[in-house]
């Protein structure tokens, strides 16, 4: 490694998130929401790190198959179902589970007759309006699917819009137990948010996905303040020290201009690094361990830090984009957007070094 970015990525800190979330729902089994790459992670290190949970949860057949062919044994969900008839083949072969949510998709069981079986999670349509059978047609889906020879299990599912807001999960809740209580399916509702706020919700199955990564699903508590633990630290170093008298200004479109004397580090980061490009002036970052700022606009393969009251900053000095010391929802925050996105679009560039393994 030459150019001195990294991402580390601490499979203890994936551990300990997985234990959070299996403080908060003790009787519930733990789906592992690894899709999106282990949300910027890596599908595999990912799955290492949280090789304690009951099950995976992966958006593509293709993860699916990686992880049996990396050995994981345990329940494997396919959050958006069957695409092609294709699908159910190696679903079938590989043992893995499928969301139904549409009528193309029970057809498609249907018309197999028996010939590949999967298990099945009948998502209902409760409020969030994405996917998910709607209310009315629900027990027409569920008697198909008990009809069908190419289903197995049966679990029923939904999905909360507004678990991390202050509206909360009631009305959603109440739909999804009013239909489903009185039968003796397992059943699987709660996100991050609702496993830390909704008890009520977690039911059989539980579905973690943000909280794992040691990010927050809400908006008014802090990362910490929940004892989840970053498991991914971008981190590079200054490669270069400019200084600006007052009234200079730097960067593309000169979006920043000193209004005083200012020491200027340039970090090897930009946004085809994955590190967002709208960061404003004042987006945090940290240089030999002590909090400044982003000043001006981000370009594609550097970024820069306010050295002004770090005298002892200069070329090679250590800065962390996010991790430990910036947590990765405040540099979300700033820039408009939530810690996913910022963790999912890590680009390939980017080495990735795995502590705590084994």
């Amino acid at each position: 490694m030459s150019r001195p970015i990294l991402a580390t990525i601490d499979l203890q800190s994936l551990r300990h998130n997985l234990t959070v979330a299996r403080r908060h729902a003790p009787n519930a089994k733990t789906l592992a929401v690894i899709k999106a790459n282990g949300y910027g992670h890596g599908l595999l290190r990912a799955a290492s790190g949280l090789a304690e949970s009951d099950g995976f949860a992966v958006l593509l057949i293709s993860e699916g198959v990686s992880l049996r062919e990396a050995g994981y044994s345990q329940t494997i969900l396919l959050l958006e179902g069957l695409f092609e008839s294709q699908d159910l083949v190696t679903a079938s072969q590989h043992h893995m589970s499928v969301v139904v949510h549409s009528e193309p998709q029970l057809l498609m069981l249907e018309a197999d007759r028996g010939r590949h079986q999967v298990d099945v999670f009948l998502k209902v349509n409760t409020g969030m309006n994405r996917l998910g059978v709607p209310v009315g047609r629900f027990w027409s889906f569920y008697d198909r699917l008990k009809a069908c020879k190419s289903v197995g299990k049966i679990t029923l599912m939904t999905h909360f819009a507004t678990a991390d807001e202050p509206a909360g999960v009631a009305d959603q809740f109440s739909r999804f137990d009013d239909l489903t209580s009185e039968i003796s399916c397992a059943r699987s509702m709660a996100n991050s948010a609702a496993i830390l706020r909704y008890p009520e919700t977690h039911a059989d199955w539980v579905r973690p996905g943000i909280m794992l990564y040691g990010a927050t699903p809400f908006d008014d508590q802090s990362a910490a303040s929940l004892d989840l633990k970053p498991a991914m630290t971008l981190a590079s170093e200054i490669i270069a020290v400019q200084q600006i008298a007052v009234g200079g200004s730097l960067g593309y479109g000169h979006r920043f201009t000193a209004d005083r004397p200012t020491r200027v580090g340039i970090v090897a980061c930009g946004y085809a690094d994955g590190y967002p490009r709208h960061a404003p002036n004042g987006t945090p970052i940290a240089v030999v361990g002590r909090m400044t700022r982003t000043i001006g606009r981000v370009s594609m393969d550097m970024l820069y830090a306010d050295l002004t009251d770090i005298p002892e900053a200069d070329i090679g000095s250590p800065v962390e984009l996010w991790g430990s010391q910036v947590p990765v929802d405040d540099v979300a925050r700033i820039c408009g957007t939530v810690g996913y996105e910022l963790l999912c679009a890590l680009a390939p560039r980017v080495p990735v070094r795995v502590h705590g393994q084994g």
